[in-house]
């Protein structure tokens, strides 16, 4: 009795100390778009089998309010029947950075009607088209990261902004990922931060870009680059050390996170994500 009362005890949470967040471990579903689009089906299934329990959808059709061919609450059913969810989805929003700013809600309110099919939480703004890249329509586009965030608020989610390299590339001393980070509003737009693009091409750690705005980076995209080629790799095949920056999970706010793997797969997608798997398993979920 008295090692029962020792054991609860040591399982109480002191007063200043927050427990540790479970993370389920997620997956970015363009790593798998072929497979995606020859056996949906068969390739959720085998998604589920490898542990993911968490899916970021990629592809939407406005027209249809539809992804992967489907209409939203089928697929949306077939994510339950393996009992998956998708938080979050990329959508096209980039097509819309220089459009009339009707055109721009009208697909937000399209993006919406889907999300909320799909039981999602963020709606993310995947990249920036490279004719918009200087640092004034750099400018325009957080204004309408602003501008739909508040519309994605009003309908009870959120919107998320996803990163690339070519934020960091200095232009008169300044560099992209500084203009959005200070001319939207944290409160509408939260950051999606892909820690391979981090590694690619910014200065600043992952850490030091979370102390700048601590809670802020809600969902993490989690791929390795290769040690020689500078591309993209399976998780622990490459140089960058995951365990050095989980730790940081809760200064950065983090929600969610999502294997990605774009291509040059060392066997096939389905080995990659299966390596990737094992690997978060075993350092990053111990």
């Amino acid at each position: 009795m008295q090692q029962t009362g020792t054991l609860a005890a040591g399982a109480m949470v002191l007063p200043g100390m927050q427990p540790r967040p479970r993370y389920k471990m997620g997956l970015q579903l363009y790593t798998m778009r072929a497979a995606m689009r020859s056996d949906l089906d068969g390739t959720l299934k085998r998604i589920a089998a490898l542990g993911y329990e968490e899916l970021e959808t990629y592809g939407f059709d406005p027209q249809s309010v539809g992804y992967y061919g489907l209409p939203a609450k089928a697929f949306a059913q077939r994510l339950r029947d393996l009992r998956l969810t998708a938080p979050s989805g990329h959508y096209d929003l980039n097509r819309y950075a220089g459009t009339p700013i009707d055109d721009l809600t009208r697909y937000v309110a399209q993006c919406i009607e889907g999300a909320h099919a799909l039981g999602q939480t963020y709606i993310t703004w995947p990249l920036i088209d490279e004719g918009f890249r200087t640092l004034d329509k750099i400018k325009a586009v957080a204004e309408r990261l602003n501008l739909i965030g508040a519309q994605i608020k009003k309908a009870g989610l959120q919107l998320a902004y996803h990163n690339h390299d070519f934020e960091f590339v200095e232009q008169n001393g300044q560099i992209g990922y500084d203009v959005i980070l200070k001319e939207t509003d944290p409160a509408l737009v939260k950051l999606q931060i892909d820690l391979y693009w981090i590694a690619h091409g910014s200065k600043l750690t992952p850490h030091e870009w979370f102390v700048r705005q601590p809670g802020r980076f809600v969902m993490w995209h989690v791929k390795d680059m290769h040690k020689v080629s500078r591309d993209y790799t399976e998780l622990g095949n490459g140089s960058i050390d995951f365990t050095k920056i989980w730790p940081d999970a809760q200064l950065a706010g983090l929600k969610h996170f999502f294997v990605e793997q774009g291509g040059n797969f060392t066997k096939d997608p389905f080995q990659s994500i299966t390596d990737s798997a094992d690997y978060v398993k075993r350092y990053l979920l111990k």
